[in-house]
């Protein structure tokens, strides 16, 4: 574990200066994590699931049309939403659109042959795909990560066919889940013990955290569609250790920790996230669960 090496960027650099980090910054950030960890994000998505037993991904697919249909999942990453729309529906025409090479290559070896046409692309420039050519546009849980956000907005609305549907998972508010705030703000204490910075500046833009910020920003893109947000609740069960690294590992902010700081905080969020908290090894049962909304925009 204390051999864990962590992220540095321009974009933690221009933070350790107490400077913003520009866009292109961004960028290649994110794609230094995806580079070296692709298809992280998957292994504690796939392992929560709401009340009703599903996992976030399948939560979005249910947004996705009936029958045949063009489907874009916008920032697809290794493939697993691709995957459930085509088992669920192979009458839809598939499109994944990722930056990152790396997690293209996971979706290639998921999927089956002929699946989905999968294109190495940004959000903001989506030029790989013609106007009205998309009956769904889907994005599981990167649209926190976009910045700028409008051109992404922008381009969703000029690829979509009239009609169209805009469907986005993204961070809920942490107080719809118990223990999440106290499990962010576990890793963000030993993230701003080396950066300081850290949280003040985040990833993407702060408008899509909020529930009627997003709302907002939405409208103004989609001024005559009706647009909602739905609230809910994803929780994962193991143990200490199991839950403590895979919740860590879906914090972006975790890959720029130090291997000793990183150790530390593991056996912090162990604890914490124990049922109950308690003294915990690495085998006592613990659960972490995580809010998350669900954005639909419809005309």
């Amino acid at each position: 574990m204390n051999n864990f090496s962590p992220l540095r960027s321009e974009w933690t650099e221009s933070l350790a200066r107490g400077e913003q980090p520009d866009a292109g910054a961004l960028r290649l950030h994110l794609r230094a994590i995806h580079q070296d960890h692709a298809g992280f994000t998957e292994t504690c998505a796939q392992a929560c699931r709401d009340a009703a037993g599903r996992t976030s991904y399948e939560w979005l697919a249910e947004a996705a049309p009936h029958g045949e249909a063009h489907v874009l999942d916008l920032a697809c990453g290794s493939g697993v939403l691709l995957d459930i729309l085509h088992a669920r529906n192979p009458a839809l025409s598939l499109v994944g659109i990722d930056m990152c090479p790396e997690e293209l290559t996971l979706a290639r070896h998921r999927l089956p042959w002929g699946a989905a046409r999968l294109l190495q692309a940004e959000a903001q420039h989506l030029c790989v795909l013609q106007d009205d050519s998309m009956d769904a546009v889907l994005c599981h849980w990167a649209l926190t990560l976009m910045y700028p956000i409008e051109p992404v907005l922008g381009e969703v609305r000029r690829i979509l066919k009239p009609g169209g549907t805009f469907a986005a998972l993204v961070d809920g508010p942490m107080q719809a889940a118990p223990g999440y705030a106290e499990t962010h703000d576990l890793i963000y204490g030993h993230v701003q013990a080396e950066l300081p910075d850290y949280g003040t500046i985040d990833l993407g833009d702060p408008r899509v955290r909020g529930t009627d910020s997003l709302i907002e920003l939405v409208r103004a893109v989609f001024p005559q569609a009706d647009v909602s947000v739905e609230t809910g609740v994803v929780a994962m069960h193991g143990t200490a250790a199991e839950v403590a690294e895979a919740a860590a590992g879906f914090f972006y902010a975790a890959f720029t920790l130090s291997g000793a700081r990183r150790a530390q905080m593991l056996t912090e969020l162990s604890h914490l996230l124990c049922t109950p908290a308690t003294t915990a090894s690495a085998d006592t049962p613990a659960r972490f669960a995580m809010p998350v909304n669900r954005l639909l925009v419809r005309p």
